[in-house]
C-alpha cells in the first residue's frame, strides 16, 4: 500500500510541478503527516525532492527528473477504457483504479501532450443519463461486473414483465445504454438455454457460484447489441396514426417525441390550413403508448384516426374537463 502511495506522489509531482504536503494528502485521502514521512523515505531512496516553505512553496522534483514507475497494474489495463466514464467507472467498482490510471498516463505523457490532454478533460465531460433520471442504481452491478470479468455464473431473482422468476445465467458482458445497466447473458437452465438481455436494477436477488464457464470467443457484445437495438426499433411501431398539429403542436412534437415520429409528422405534413395547422401521418406503438404520447402535446394535437385511440382521447378529455368543472 506504501508503495503504490510513494509511487503516486512522484506522477503527482511529475504532472503537477508542486504540490503542499497539504494538497498531497488530501489528493492521496491520508494525513499531512504521512506524507512528511513518505517524503522523507523517498529522499532516503535517492530520489531527488525537495520543499520550500512559504506561501509560492511545497514540494517539487529537480528539473528534467521523471519516474520511468509508469507501468499499468493488471486491473488499470482492464479498466482503460473506462477512463473517459467516471460515472460509470465507479458503478462497476473501479473508481480508485481508473483516478490511479489517469495519473499514470499524464505522467507518461510529454509536457505539451499532458497539457493538451488536461485541457480536453476540462472543456469537454460526457454525462450518458438523461435530463429526467439519473440512470439506475444497483445493488448487484458491482457483482455482475466480477461474474463476467472471472467467468462465473450466477444465479438471480429477476422481475420480468411477467413477474418475478429465478434463473441461473451465465453473464457475456455489460452495456450501459441511455444510463441504464444491461447484462447480457446465456440461460444455463436445464429447461431452457439462449442468449438474452436483462436489466440489471431488475434483479432483486443474486448469488454469485463457484460453477465457471468459457466465454465463447466468437461472440461480439457490441455486434450482438446492435442488432439487438435494430430489432428492438423495428418491431416499436406496428401502427401509424393521423393527426392534425397546431404550430405550437409542431414545435412541440421535436421536443418530445423521438426523431423517427416527428420526422414522420415533417415528410407528411400537408399545406397549413387558415390556422397555421397541419395534417400528418406518424407510427405508433401499441394504443396505450400512444394515448399517454399524444396527451402530452394537449389541445396541439388532434387524432383523426385511429378511431379507438381517439375515443380513447376524447373520454380522457372528458373525463378531465368533469375533473376540473367544479371548483377546487
Amino acid at each position: 500500500m506504501r508503495a503504490s502511495r510513494l509511487l503516486s506522489i512522484l506522477l503527482l509531482l511529475q504532472t503537477q510541478r508542486r504540490l503542499t504536503a497539504g494538497q498531497l494528502a488530501d489528493r492521496l485521502e491520508v494525513s499531512v503527516r504521512t506524507i512528511y514521512r513518505d517524503v522523507e523515505a523517498l529522499h532516503g531512496a535517492g530520489v531527488p525532492l525537495y520543499g520550500e516553505a512559504g506561501h509560492a512553496g511545497g514540494y517539487q522534483l529537480l528539473d528534467g527528473y521523471r519516474t520511468r514507475l509508469t507501468g499499468l497494474t493488471v486491473q488499470e489495463a482492464e479498466s482503460l477504457f473506462l477512463t473517459g466514464l467516471p460515472g460509470p467507472a465507479a458503478e462497476l467498482g473501479y473508481a480508485e483504479v481508473v483516478a490511479a490510471l489517469q495519473l499514470k498516463l499524464q505522467a507518461a505523457l510529454p509536457v505539451e501532450l499532458r497539457d493538451r490532454a488536461n485541457q480536453l478533460q476540462q472543456r469537454f465531460h460526457l454525462d450518458a443519463p438523461g435530463w429526467y433520471q439519473d440512470g439506475d442504481a444497483s445493488a448487484h452491478l458491482t457483482d455482475i461486473a466480477r461474474a463476467v470479468w472471472h467467468e462465473h455464473r450466477v444465479r438471480v431473482r429477476y422481475r420480468s414483465w411477467q413477474g418475478e422468476v429465478t434463473r441461473t445465467i451465465e453473464p457475456y458482458g455489460l452495456v450501459l445504454k441511455g444510463g441504464r445497466w444491461y447484462v447480457v447473458a446465456r440461460r444455463a437452465d436445464p429447461d431452457r438455454t439462449g442468449i438474452g438481455t436483462y436489466r440489471v436494477n431488475q434483479i432483486m436477488a443474486l448469488e454469485l457460484l463457484a460453477e465457471t464457464f468459457d466465454w465463447p470467443t466468437d461472440f461480439d457484445l457490441a455486434g450482438y447489441w446492435r442488432t439487438q437495438v435494430a430489432e428492438f426499433r423495428s418491431r416499436l411501431h406496428q401502427r401509424e396514426a393521423v393527426i392534425r398539429l397546431s404550430p405550437q403542436g409542431r414545435q412541440r412534437l421535436r421536443e418530445v417525441a423521438s426523431d423517427v415520429v416527428w420526422s414522420a409528422a415533417d415528410r407528411s405534413a400537408g399545406p397549413p390550413d387558415g390556422d397555421g395547422w397541419v395534417t400528418a401521418v406518424v407510427p405508433i406503438e401499441s394504443l396505450t403508448h400512444a394515448h399517454g404520447e399524444f396527451l402530452r402535446l394537449g389541445a396541439e394535437v388532434e387524432v383523426l384516426e385511429p378511431a379507438d385511440l381517439r375515443a380513447q382521447l376524447v373520454d380522457t378529455a372528458r373525463a378531465l374537463a368533469a375533473r376540473y368543472a367544479g371548483s377546487p
